[in-house]
């Protein structure tokens, strides 16, 4: 005899077999969206990072609040506007996530080192990967705190003793985050954390570097602690080298 099912169970068997047929697709179209990375088939973009007019002046830091931070450097001057000859340094240049989303990234095998050394942060901007390994090591003969002031991922504080073994810290979401020391308020950094290997820090000489970008149409992004943000739309070709220069000036944020 045959028995017909009551049309409430029906509904929902049916549906569920949709919902599981578009989860299902939904996996399918994930997968295929995902590009092979292979970087040494590509190229990479490069440039230069100038400044306008003259760089404002370092100022000398007041550490008489702690002695031992006089010893290390008779003369402690801010870092917020680093360069020479018409060079920034300092200025954090990166490709927008977004356009990349296509493709998997291995992780680095290196760890990412942030330091407390001659009562400042070394190095001023860094770059780390989601997921990456940072250790944050105290170098100096006097107490430090290490202080992240995220949003997105865990806020945390901890006071580094000096002699004591570093920490390590691993961030879970791309952002900005800044650093600071609670015992040294004048000591900054800034951690920019990614989830590509697309980005570089200027150096002294104001230039910059990112191996291995895919061939693809991007915006480059350069970003300054104290002089703001410039960007610039780019098309990467296979093979291609490419060669950019933002410039900064003090009227600008």
């Amino acid at each position: 005899m045959n028995r017909r099912m009551p049309i409430p169970q029906l509904v929902l068997v049916t549906t569920a077999l949709l919902v599981v047929a578009v989860l299902s697709a939904g996996q399918e179209i994930k997968t295929e969206l995902k590009k092979p990375y292979v970087q040494s088939s590509y190229q990479a973009l490069s440039g230069t990072i100038t400044f306008a007019g003259n760089l404002p002046k370092a100022r000398i830091i007041d550490t008489s609040a702690d002695p031992l931070c006089g010893e290390v450097s008779s003369e402690l001057l801010t870092e917020d506007a680093v360069g020479n000859q018409g060079r920034l340094a300092n200025v954090l240049v990166y490709i927008e996530s977004e356009s990349l989303s296509g493709y998997e990234f291995p992780l680095p095998t290196s760890l990412a080192v942030l330091e407390h050394r001659g009562c400042s942060y070394v190095p001023r901007v860094l770059g780390v990967r989601v997921g990456q390994p940072l250790m944050i090591q105290n170098s100096d003969a006097t107490m430090h705190n290490t202080h992240p002031l995220a949003q997105k991922n865990a806020d945390w504080n901890q006071t580094q003793p000096p002699g004591t073994p570093p920490l390590m810290h691993t961030f879970k979401r791309p952002e900005l985050v800044p650093f600071k020391c609670n015992q040294h308020p004048w000591e900054k950094a800034y951690v920019a954390v990614f989830d590509h290997p697309f980005f570089a820090v200027s150096d002294v000489q104001g230039e910059f570097r990112i191996e291995g970008l895919p061939p693809g149409q991007y915006r480059v992004v350069a970003w300054h602690e104290r002089f703001g943000e410039k960007s610039a739309d780019i098309t990467f070709l296979p093979g291609e080298a490419r060669n950019l220069t933002f410039e900064f000036t003090a009227a600008e944020r």
